[in-house]
């Protein structure tokens, strides 16, 4: 289990990319690997994200964000991180355009 304590800021895991933007933190890399096969936990991902990262899921969705733009990430898992980055993008077009059609 890869664990942040609420202590320890977020924003360690985009300082040490900033800091080598080449290579991933191994935090970096296990929520890699846990976006490939979340699926094999028992229960709810929020509850798996919980239970392997000792995080939120909102502090683990910030993480995962900032780490799908990052070249490095791409160079480890390209399939991954092209397939995170469509459903991402898929779902602020819905917000968006969901916002338009209010208006």
């Amino acid at each position: 289990m890869v664990t942040m304590t609420l202590a320890e800021p977020v924003d360690t895991a985009a300082r040490e990319i900033e800091s080598d933007p080449g290579a991933l933190s191994e935090l970096e890399l296990a929520i890699l690997e846990f976006e490939r096969g979340w699926w094999r936990f028992a229960g709810a991902k929020e509850q798996a994200i919980a239970t392997e990262f000792d995080l939120s899921p909102t502090q683990y969705y910030q993480v995962l964000n900032r780490l799908i733009d990052q070249p490095a990430a791409l160079a480890a898992q390209p399939l991954l991180v092209k397939r995170l980055r469509r459903l991402r993008d898929a779902r602020q077009r819905e917000r968006t355009d969901g916002r338009r059609r209010r208006d």
